[in-house]
């Protein structure tokens, strides 16, 4: 590819008439020069997002513990991954190595994979692994590590992966292609063959002018997890925005210093992200042979995992200034009118395994 994203597009379309969102999304963040995520490290108060890891040191706690109870419950194997899909800065790898130490053996034992295709991320991440960086792996894709008893961990991950919408318009499935108009990309609605309601849960039925949204990449990768927990001991956390099931519509956005603008404004330079349908996910993955809980709220994971002990315990020896950035981190997490109930927390599980911390009362 040669070019800016939003030129390579544009000369995409020139050739092959209106694309789908989904290829769209690729070229934008994964253009080989360009691409939002080749090209940048845009984590952090200083980019255009922050994940939850950099927003409290407790978050990255319950998630160590849950990796820990994990590597435990799978029998506590000697050799064993830590499996990352989009591991930021590293910050998360690192609070779950900090858990991993209150068990040695665990530690000694473990290998970790951090699959992530940024180059300036991967080097933040080898920064912040520091003396531990020698028992970590990068690869492209999960399907790159070989095949072991693992945990894998995946926040804020799938939301990144492409999407195609469909939008019914007077009793017919359309799909919601991006088109080059006088004024510059737009999207236009094109007619499809695409089975929309056998392949997308809730649209049979669903009222004209309604916009569903699948995403191939995110189920695909589901469906591997799900094969990989039922071939070898394992367990997988997915944690992100999305639903499960309800209708949610258009959620595709750009996100450029933390404020939402236009998909075809700064192409290559903003975050694209769809919501996450979780529903599909977990589909995928039962298909394989997985077994899943949830998803449930992001705020009733952290309660069960004990989050709100945790900070009580913290704020006991820390100064005023320090409480109240405990504070105000854990209510960030959440609060529901936050990232509470807007996030939601799947677990994946090799059959027969008891069920993943947090996930008990589902039993």
């Amino acid at each position: 590819m040669t070019g800016t994203p939003a030129e390579h597009l544009a000369k995409l379309i020139e050739i092959e008439g209106p694309i789908p969102i989904s290829t769209f999304m690729q070229v934008a963040l994964a253009h080989p020069e360009h691409g939002y995520y080749r090209a940048r490290a845009a984590i952090g108060a200083e980019g255009d997002f922050i994940t939850a890891p950099e927003i409290s040191q407790l978050f990255g706690e319950m998630i160590g513990i849950w990796v820990l109870q994990s590597w435990i419950d799978l029998g506590s194997p000697r050799e064993w991954q830590v499996i990352e899909l989009g591991p930021g800065r590293g910050t998360l790898m690192c609070d779950v190595i900090r858990a991993l130490r209150l068990r040695t053996e665990a530690l000694e034992n473990s290998h970790f994979h951090l699959v992530e295709t940024s180059l300036p991320l991967r080097e933040h991440q080898r920064k912040a692994l520091g003396k531990f960086a020698h028992k970590a792996t990068w690869q492209d894709h999960v399907t790159a590590v070989p095949p072991a008893p693992c945990v894998i961990i995946a926040n804020e991950f799938f939301d990144a992966l492409t999407i195609r919408q469909f939008l019914k318009l007077k009793g017919v499935w359309c799909e919601r292609m991006v088109a080059l108009g006088k004024a510059g990309f737009e999207f236009i609605a094109v007619p499809t063959l695409f089975d929309v309601g056998r392949e997308i849960g809730g649209a049979s039925g669903a009222p004209n002018g309604e916009i569903y949204e699948i995403s191939s990449a995110a189920r695909a990768i589901a469906a591997e997890i799900g094969k990989r927990v039922l071939q070898q001991p394992g367990r997988a956390l997915i944690i992100d925005y999305g639903y499960s099931g309800e209708r949610h519509g258009d959620t595709l956005q750009a996100l450029r210093k933390h404020k939402k603008i236009s998909p075809f404004e700064s192409i290559g330079f903003a975050d694209l992200t769809a919501h996450v349908d979780f529903a599909a996910l977990a589909r995928s993955a039962e298909l394989e042979g997985a077994q899943r809980f949830g998803p449930i709220s992001q705020r009733a994971f952290l309660t069960a995992m004990g989050i709100e002990t945790r900070l009580a315990a913290l704020s006991k020896h820390a100064s005023g200034t320090e409480k109240e950035t405990l504070k105000r981190g854990v209510h960030r997490l959440t609060a529901a009118s936050e990232m509470g109930d807007l996030f939601r927390v799947l677990a994946l599980s090799s059959p027969k395994l008891p069920a993943p911390p947090g996930f008990e009362i589902l039993e």
